[in-house]
């Protein structure tokens, strides 16, 4: 499907398929589409777009989150810590009622949005925040040595809060989550194989002084939210992003973008090309999760999550990546682990099967390592998603920059896009 957007002198063209690579049919999903990007097509009185069927667990809407009191934590990504946040709120009575937690490169983010465990509503009560807030500073502060970069906030209730998943990228981008991140520029003596084979993200800046922009382009694996990852660090940094061009072929996608900082200037200096590489490469790795997924679907209940996350915890297993909500009352939940004793890269059919003897919640193996070779029943409660997994090798492409070309050809530009980005 084609979605075009031409707002004054904005145009984007976006070719858009399913997540299975298939042509989008739903009608429901397509005036959801057309609802979220054009405000003149929704109801009357309607507050937000609306579509007819679940898109995915939701864990954050924003009509409904002054219902809520929002928590936002980072710090040092460890075994159990999931654990030990969800435990301190269930003993406050606080009431999860959605939460997502990102690790990258040694550090966690955490969002949780918590109600009044007695008769819900937002947590208002200025005595019982600092209280919250204070509690859940021990537990954070337990396992950080004396300067360690750690925060735990809490927030109002405030209608429109920023995207949960842009937020988790803010909280990681202050967090300094990036400055370990490297790309791959070691192209060796045939930089075209290289970069057709090599897994390693590519990043690359160049001056455009014609048109005085910098071009930045990006070839890394092809997988849902790439764009999205991406447009958050630029925007994040204060990036004005002119012309763009993206594009997918088998496993790989290319990303192009003219861009200015908001000054108006271009990227002159060394040091502001290196951080906006490193930034893009960890936008772009905090999307790529590791682990074995399992989902949870039981009936909602409180201290539910702590006692799922503790499962994971007593029984060896490391969250890489969570979200949970509810859906009516139902709990929805996806969780990434690793057992802590691999260092990631094993988790045995007999500790899910104990977590699930333990929990007696209906749990399924989605995403499985390549070591594992276990089997485990979805319940009648829950069945597994089914994803595309692509093996065909993505061929090389050549490498391109739209120059003057773009001014020139801007129809061309918009009628002829590759397979499209799966963001």
């Amino acid at each position: 499907m084609k979605v075009v957007i031409h707002v004054g002198f904005f145009l984007a063209v976006f070719h858009v398929t399913d997540q299975l690579g298939n042509k989008l049919t739903d009608e429901s999903l397509i005036l959801y589409i057309q609802q979220a990007i054009c405000a003149s097509r929704r109801v009357p009185n309607q507050t937000g777009p609306t579509i007819k069927r679940q898109v995915r667990p939701s864990h954050v809407s924003s009509s409904s989150s002054s219902d809520h009191t929002a928590l936002e934590i980072t710090g040092i990504d460890r075994p159990g810590l999931l654990s030990e946040i969800s435990a301190v709120l269930a003993q406050l009575e606080c009431h999860v009622t959605a939460a997502v937690a990102w690790t990258h490169s040694g550090r966690a983010a955490v969002i949780i949005y918590v109600e009044e465990g007695r008769g819900g509503g937002p947590i208002v009560d200025s005595g019982r925040l600092a209280h919250v807030q204070e509690q859940l500073e021990n537990v954070v502060e337990a396992h950080h040595g004396t300067g360690e970069r750690r925060s735990v906030r809490l927030t109002d209730p405030k209608l429109g809060r920023t995207h949960t998943e842009r937020r988790l990228h803010q909280l990681l981008y202050a967090d300094l989550d990036y400055t370990r991140c490297q790309g791959c520029n070691d192209a060796g003596d045939s930089g075209s194989v290289h970069r057709r084979d090599c897994a390693k993200i590519h990043v690359t800046i160049e001056p455009c002084e014609e048109k005085g922009y910098s071009i930045v382009n990006l070839r890394s694996a092809d997988r849902p939210k790439l764009l999205f990852d991406t447009v958050c660090a630029l925007t994040d940094m204060e990036y004005v992003v002119f012309h763009a061009a993206v594009s997918s072929l088998g496993t790989l996608a290319d990303q192009e973008y003219f861009i200015r900082q908001k000054d108006g200037c271009t990227l002159e200096k060394e040091s502001e090309r290196h951080k906006l590489s490193q930034c893009l490469i960890a936008a772009i790795e905090r999307g790529m999760v590791q682990g074995l997924r399992l989902d949870v679907c039981t009936m909602n209940r409180m201290g539910l999550l702590s006692d799922v996350t503790r499962a994971f915890r007593e029984n060896g297993l490391s969250i890489s990546r969570a979200e949970v909500g509810r859906h009516g009352e139902m709990a929805i939940g996806s969780f990434y682990v690793t057992e802590a004793s691999s260092g990631g890269s094993y988790v045995s059919p007999e500790t899910v099967e104990q977590v699930r003897k333990e929990l007696g919640e209906s749990i399924v193996v989605v995403d499985k390592l390549p070591c594992w070779n276990g089997e485990v029943k979805p319940t009648a409660a829950s069945k597994p998603s089914t994803r595309r997994h692509d093996g065909s090798a993505g061929g090389e492409k050549p490498r391109f920059s739209l120059g003057t070309l773009f001014w020139a050809h801007l129809g061309w530009l918009s009628s002829n896009f590759g397979s499209s980005i799966r963001s």
